[in-house]
Parts: structure tokens; sequence; C-alpha cells
């Protein structure tokens, strides 16, 4: 990132900004056929952004109609992979070109710092349409080992209308995650972005377009999930609903598909991740800041977050110290200044959950050795300080339920049998993490914990040749690298009798 950028004056920026507004429907920016709006605001300072169209059911219905249209037509499903991929990459290099203006309409609509938007969202998300759109015209389908009578292929088909409903905390990113394979396999989406951060999504629609998508193949629908996601996820014409979200949501999701088409569900939903340090951690300073990082990044608003610190009882006390060191240290600031590192929590409802389960922790016997509190209430927006909990027992609400803010819930544990046990007693598996320089005990822990993802003296390492997802209540399929593809295709085996 050039100091050019850095220095930017980015509240005479925010100042001037377009925000984005209309849903964007068979190739065109359209309000909600009812003309409901709902307030999208800030939660930099609390001020409101603009008036955001709400869909309703009736606009899911016209957006799957445009998408189920484009797709039959053939006008995207049928173009080759190498006509695809010129497509897709045209695409991520106007993400890529509008940078700053997409970093600033992240940093207003969910609070996180500009330089974190500028540095990694809107990088990471012009980098993953950009993968996929290399990786669809390599991918070869397969012949069986039937004999020579026989000649069976086994192809691979784009799904059909994908319906895809991202979170908050991420914004762009998730979409991309979604976006990338699904369009490169030849899909419509129909994108349905959260009414706590629909900016980006409706600004990118306008950039697929620009960079040759066909019109009706990508939809953004803004506005609330009961109707709007409730729509789509019922809708008989959608064949895919691909969904990064709560488990609680999660769980609807399984629900609609069974009342309505049996359309194929892909979830990644919530964590409650362990971050576990043996005894013999081979860098105490490194594994202290990975901690810290772990659950503070992004305010602590990620279903990997490390929120769970497992510490081996002979070393608590010391790496405790350390983390503690580095989070007191940090203090939410002005997401809009290029310096800070911590910003706002996305809504007032989301700081009240957060404050909530503060309280809960304290009610319940832990102890809070730094934060715990609300700050820069001055400013009108959403701002929780870093806070870590010491002495949490394995049956408390907050070493057991996702809070998704900057609270990091400490536990210790005698050995490894009793920090592999401690580290699955939750309902979730998304993540997970040992710090050992014991190679053979690394190997038993991963494959012994119960995650989609483990880290060896790292925490959330991360590429995007790598899939991403979990077991148990963390959800079902993958996003990134190559294996994210079965989620939006179908396999068909055509066997010709050569006899």
């Amino acid at each position: 990132m050039s100091s050019k950028l850095l220095n930017i004056d980015w509240h005479a920026r925010a100042r001037d900004v377009a925000i984005p507004r209309q849903a964007f429907i068979d190739g065109s920016y359209v309000d909600a056929l009812s003309g409901a709006t709902f307030d999208c605001i800030s939660p930099v300072d609390g001020r409101v952004l603009g008036a955001v169209a709400s869909c309703q059911v009736e606009d899911v219905d016209r957006a799957v109609v445009s998408a189920r249209k484009a797709f039959d037509d053939g006008r995207w499903s049928q173009q080759s992979p190498a006509a695809r991929k010129k497509v897709l990459m045209r695409f991520a290099d106007l993400i890529r070109s509008h940078a700053e203006e997409l970093a600033l309409l992240e940093t207003l609509d969910v609070g996180k710092p500009i330089t974190h938007s500028l540095r990694v969202d809107i990088p990471a998300a012009a980098r993953c349409i950009a993968w996929y759109a290399e990786a669809v015209d390599k991918l070869y389908d397969e012949i069986a080992p039937t004999g020579p009578g026989a000649l069976a292929m086994i192809t691979r088909e784009p799904i059909g209308v994908v319906g895809a409903i991202v979170p908050w905390n991420f914004p762009l990113i998730m979409a991309s995650w979604k976006l990338g394979p699904a369009l490169a396999a030849g899909n419509s989406v129909v994108l349905k972005p959260s009414e706590k951060s629909p900016l980006t999504a409706i600004r990118v629609a306008a950039l697929a377009l620009e960079a040759g998508l066909p019109d009706g193949v990508l939809n953004v629908l803004p506005g609330f999930g009961d109707p709007a996601g409730k729509a789509l996820a019922l809708h008989a014409d959608v064949d895919c609903i691909a969904f990064t979200g709560s488990t609680v949501t999660g769980k609807r999701m399984l629900e609609y598909a069974g009342q309505s088409n049996m359309k194929r569900v892909w979830l990644e939903c919530g964590g409650k991740s362990p971050n576990i340090v043996m005894a013999d951690c081979p860098d105490l300073d490194r594994a202290a800041s990975a901690a810290a990082s772990a659950i503070f990044f992004n305010q602590g608003e990620m279903c990997s977050a490390g929120s769970r610190l497992l510490v081996q009882e002979s070393i608590r006390d010391e790496l405790l110290d350390k983390v503690l060191a580095i989070a007191r240290k940090l203090e939410p600031g002005d997401p809009l200044d290029p310096a800070t590192t911590l910003g706002a929590l996305v809504d007032d409802l989301q700081m009240r959950r957060v404050l909530g389960y503060i309280d809960s922790g304290r009610l319940e016997g832990a102890v809070v050795r730094t934060g715990g509190a609300q700050t820069r209430q001055e400013t009108g927006g959403f701002y929780v300080q870093p806070t870590i909990f010491d002495r949490v027992s394995g049956n408390m609400k907050i070493a057991r339920e996702e809070i998704f803010g900057p609270v990091l819930a400490t536990l210790t544990f005698k050995d490894a049998a009793e920090a592999v046990r401690l580290g699955n007693d939750v309902i979730y598996g998304l993540a997970a993490a040992v710090w050992t320089r014991d190679i053979t005990a690394a190997h038993r822990m991963a494959r012994s914990l119960r995650a989609g993802m483990v880290y060896v003296n790292c925490y959330d390492a991360d590429d995007i040749t790598v899939p991403f997802g979990g077991f148990k209540q963390s959800g079902s399929g993958r996003d990134k690298s190559l294996h994210a593809f079965d989620k939006y295709t179908e396999l068909k085996t055509t066997w010709v009798d050569l006899s």
C-alpha cells in the first residue's frame, strides 16, 4: 500500500462518495417494486448513509426469473470456459481499479479500518474472482475405466440459478467467494447481501456488467433476511443456496430447501475456535501475537476467530501476560484514520450483544483482565474495548457460544488429551490451532480436533488455494480452492454402448 493512499483525507472522500441505493436486476439498477427502503447506518458515527431499496418477495421473483432466463438461453452458461475467463478477469481488474471507492464504502458500511479494507478486503475479493477465472479453463472432465465395450463420460455442468446469501463481516470477500466459482462454472446468481452491509455488493454489480457479464447473470437484492432471504431460499426455481452466516439461520436454509424443491444447500456458519498453546510452544511471543490477532482483527467479527485461548497450566501466566500487553495497546479508533487498527462493531444491536456476553462472563465468575466496556460513545458509533477473560470454565456461555466481537476467553488444561477434549466440546468445528514443537503431537492433535481447518504454530493462515469450511454445526461444503466448484456444478454420467 503506497503512502499516497494512506495519506488520503478519507473524511473528505466520505462526504463526496456516491452511496449505491438500488437493487440490480436484469442488468439495470431498479427500486423495489413496493418502493420500500431501509436506512443504511454507518457504525463509524451512527449517521444515515442513505435509504437503500428493501427488496420483497416480488423483487426476489423478478430477479430469479431474470437469472433463470439468462441461464436457460445460454448467454453465459453456454459460453466457453475461455470466454467466461476473459469477462471475469476484466471484472477482477475493475474491482482493483475501483479499490479506493470500494474500500471506503466497505469501511463506512461496516466500521472496519480503512487500511484493512484497502489492504485486505478489496485485494482479496479481486484475487478470488481472478483465481476462479484462471482456473475454469484448466478443469478436465473424466472418462471412467469401464472396459472396451462402453464409453462412460463424467462431465461437470453448471447447477443453474444460485442464490448466494452473504454476511456483513467481510461483505465483498464473502460475496466473491460465492461469485467466483459460481459464475466461472456458468451459473446465474442472485446475490442477497446483509441489510447491514449492502453497499459494495450493489456497486460491483455495475462493474460486472461493465466487464461484459450478460444481463440477468448477476442480480443483487438488498433487503432483510425475512422477506428477501427467505423468499430466495424458498423459491422453486433456485437450484442452490450458498449461505454464510449464523448457525441459527443456516438451519432455516435447510428447512426452506425441504419445504420447496430440495435445492442444494451449502452452509458456512458459526465458530468457537480453540487456539491451543502447549507448554513446549516454540515461540511464546509469536503465539501471543497470533492469539491477539486471531480475536481482535476485524473487531473479532470473524466466524473463524480464535475466541478460546487454551493454555497449558505451566505457561498460563507467562503467555497470558504477553497477550494482555498486546491487547492493552489496542484501542478502537476512527475507522477513516489510516493509523487505526481496531474499528467499530457493525451496529448498535451487535454492540449490545457483545456487551451482553461480557456481562454474562462476569456473572458466571470469569475475570475481566482488560477491556470489558463500550468506548468512543461521543462519536455516535459502536465501539467495544478489546476484552480478555481469565478463569473461564468450559461450561460458561462465553466459552460455548459465538460472541462475534473482540472478546477472548482463556481456559487452561493439563495435557494434550484434555486440550483436545476442551477444543471439541462445542457445537462448532470451523477452525483450531495447536502450538507445539513436537511434530508427532501436532499431527495427533490435528487429527483429533473436529475442525475443518487446523493451524500448527500459526493462526488463520490463508490462501485462495485451500478450502474454507467446517465440521459439525459450522456448516457443510467448502468455499475457496478448486473444491468450491463442487458446490456449483452437477456431475453427469453419459454412457455410450460400443458393443
